[in-house]
Formats: structure tokens, sequence, C-alpha cells
């Protein structure tokens, strides 16, 4: 069996030592081959010539964004090519898909995990478990994507990485604060919902696209807008008529629950969607997995059901 470890050298957890132990612990059960990013869209290059040469398995030893390109990679030839499995080492910062497998935090734990389903493998058991992702135009994504206000406090943290400032959840809070109190457009909601065969709702406001849950953490707490949301079911749509400070934040306060009752009259969510468009009559920020995309006036979403094995 053959592997491809792809290393986000600069991912929050990597090290050096890390890289090398975690590579000589997978090399006991298969060949495999070593390779770190260098720059935007090369994990996703590098995930596609694996698939095209025939690699049994991709490790993706990094953050949700560097699982987002491997993930692209592999599933460009989709559906006219059966991809490599997946498997994944958590080494970001949040690690929400990793999470939402229900994969442990820690590298070395995970890297267990993986070994012994390589070892299951080499008995004739399946190598990974398929689940269901989404795609946003050309674009697949694993847990969420999102139009509006989501992706727009995305750009800014980016913009704040590439200025070389650290990274925090109070950092996130105090960015989306400032992007919604001054920055977005709370007055005049620019989105229009298509379901084929329904009637378009126009007058939204945000939409987070869900694959599964959580969408995302604050500190350790979770964040759920779709708690059904699932890798074996099509994708969650949640949205709101207004952005008012108090309704914005009561929802945000039952997003943290434990068991999360959304309701309010400004909300509108959907669940197990097929496939759906979102038209907006202004540019928007548009975001695939917590990755900045740039601005967009309308999306295709659509749920592919057991698109990729994953080893979890």
């Amino acid at each position: 069996m053959r592997a491809l470890l792809v290393v986000n050298p600069k991912a929050t957890a990597t090290n050096r030592r890390t890289r090398e132990v975690l590579a000589r612990a997978l090399a006991t059960e298969v060949k495999i081959d070593i390779v770190e990013t260098g720059y935007r869209g090369h994990a996703a290059a590098l995930s596609l010539r694996a698939a095209r040469d025939g690699v049994d398995l991709v490790v993706a030893l990094g953050g949700d964004g560097t699982i987002n390109e491997v993930v692209n990679g592999l599933l460009t030839d989709h559906p006219h090519a059966e991809p490599p499995a997946l498997a994944i080492v958590p080494v970001g910062s949040t690690n929400v898909f990793s999470r939402a497998l229900g994969q442990p935090q820690d590298p070395l734990e995970a890297t267990a995990d993986i070994i012994e389903a390589l070892r299951r493998a080499a008995r004739g058991e399946p190598l990974g478990q398929p689940i269901g992702l989404g795609r946003a135009g050309s674009r697949w994504f694993t847990f969420t994507a999102g139009l509006g206000l989501d992706a727009e406090v995305v750009h800014r943290m980016e913009r704040r990485r590439r200025a070389g400032r650290s990274i925090s959840h109070l950092r996130y809070v105090h960015a989306a604060v400032s992007q919604f109190y001054l920055h977005t457009d709370r007055r005049q909601p620019a989105l229009t919902l298509g379901i084929p065969g329904q009637d378009p709702v126009p007058g939204l406001f945000l939409a987070i696209v869900a694959n599964t849950s959580p969408w995302t953490y604050l500190g350790d707490r979770p964040l759920r807008p779709s708690p059904e949301a699932s890798f074996d079911s099509g994708l969650d749509l949640f949205s709101m008529r207004t952005l008012g400070s108090l309704t914005t934040l009561r929802h945000l306060t039952q997003m943290l629950r434990k068991a999360p009752r959304l309701r309010g009259r400004h909300l509108y969510r959907l669940h197990d969607l097929t496939g759906f468009t979102l038209s907006a009559d202004r540019p928007l920020g548009f975001q695939v997995d917590g990755d900045y995309l740039g601005e967009r006036e309308r999306v295709s979403f659509v749920a592919v059901p057991s698109a990729l094995r994953v080893v979890i």
C-alpha cells in the first residue's frame, strides 16, 4: 500500500520532530512519501498527482485549510475516478472537520488510529468510511461554506495573519464585532435563495451552509447554527432576515448551548437540501471551510453523498 503525507509546516502545532515521529510510525505499515506545502494551492496539486498516480492513502498533517485543499485535489476527477482514502493528523488551531469526525486531537493518538485502520485494511477490511461532502460551485467543502458576514470576518483575520499578527479566539470575536457594526450593511438584505421547483426566497442577510455540525468553535465551545447537519444527510442552511443587535446576540447564545434549540421569527433554516443557489444583489464575501475565496454574487451548492472515504 502506498501513501502520501502532506505536511503544512506553518500549521499551529507542526514542528519537524512531530513530523518525523509520525512519518516513522506510518512507515511501519505503508510505503510513504512526505512532502511539505510551500504555497497556497500546493496541497491540492500534490493530492491530485497522488490520486492520478494510484496512491492508496493521502494523510493530511495540518488544519482545516490544508485538509480542504487536499480534498479538492483528491476529488478533481470526481466522479470519473475513485480517489485515494483521506486520513487526518490534526495540528491546526481549530480543527473543525477532524473534531466533527470524532477524531482524537492529539497528533500521536490520531496517528495510532490511522495505523490501526491500515492494519485492518491489510486483513481485507475497507480503508476508510464514505462520507458526504458539499460542493460550492467548483469548490468542495467538508464542514461549512458561507456568504456574507462570516466570510467577511474570515477575510479580516486572513489579512491580520498575512500582516504577521497573531491569531486567537479573542481576536476573532473582536473582528466579528467590528465587521458587524462598522462594515456590514444591516439594513438592506442582499441574498435570495433559489431551490429548484420552489419560489425564490428573498430578503436574507447571511448564509451559513453546513455539511455537519458544529459550524466552528469559540475556544472549546462549539457553535451550532445547524445542529441537525450530518455527513450522512444533505446540506443545511442557516440564514436571518434581520441583523439587529439583540436578535443576533440571542441566536448566537442559542448556538452555544449544549442542546441548541434555535427559534425566532427572523430565522430562516432548512435541513437536508440536495441543491440550491444563493444570489446576491451586491458582491459578498465567500468562504469554504474557513478559507476566504473573494467576493461572489451567485453560488450554487450541491450535496454529494459518499463523496470520499475518510479514515476515522
